[in-house]
């Protein structure tokens, strides 16, 4: 089986969305040209500067654990084919595999759960549609608010919906209150594991 640029490797509690609170063990690949200004993991954007890892070696990490589910994170996850990595954790572990998204590259893999986070910066991937449960959007102005409306209209109406502010700033903070408080099919999102001081 292929190998993947693994940035790290981390057990901890899930910090946002809907899976908020759950025992989880984070795997994040490397590379992403999608460019945010506001990320925190740049680190990960090279391809080429990370250990490769095999499959299996990424499984006997999650066994080491107690993890209720993996989430396959980046960078940009869906810049590498995602098949034989989804297909071997589910062979070794048998644990629920999530993955969370910016969608700028061709859907792979088999998940029982997608987080769909678009951003403007590099239009989503028209295939990702179909496949997410849970549309997040990063609010940094007011700007972020209509990206979001746009890309809802793209996701299957069963996907929950989330705006995530970004986390230190109290204007996005009133922003993201305020949508939602006048769209109640919206949800909100913190990323409680920066205010835990968690990974």
């Amino acid at each position: 089986m292929k190998n993947y640029p693994i940035v790290e490797t981390f057990h901890s509690i899930q910090g946002e969305g809907y899976w908020m609170g759950r025992n989880s063990f984070f795997i994040r690949l490397g590379g992403c040209d999608v460019g945010c200004w506001f990320c925190d993991t740049k680190e990960s954007w090279p391809m080429d500067k990370h250990p490769q890892y095999s499959v299996e070696k990424l499984a006997q990490e999650v066994l080491a654990v107690n993890p209720s589910m993996i989430v396959i994170t980046g960078g940009e996850p869906l810049m590498h084919s995602l098949d034989e990595l989804t297909q071997g954790l589910r062979a070794f572990c048998g644990l629920p595999l999530h993955l969370e998204t910016s969608g700028a590259y061709p859907f792979s893999g088999r998940f029982d759960w997608v987080t769909f986070s678009p951003k403007c910066f590099k239009s989503p991937h028209p295939s990702i549609g179909p496949y997410v449960d849970e549309l997040k959007v990063v609010i940094t102005s007011p700007e972020d608010l209509k990206w979001a409306k746009e890309q809802a209209q793209f996701v299957q109406s069963t996907a929950v919906k989330f705006l995530q502010p970004e986390w230190n700033s109290p204007e996005t903070i009133d922003l993201t209150v305020k949508f939602v408080l006048e769209h109640p099919d919206w949800r909100m999102s913190l990323q409680t594991h920066k205010f835990l001081g968690l990974r």
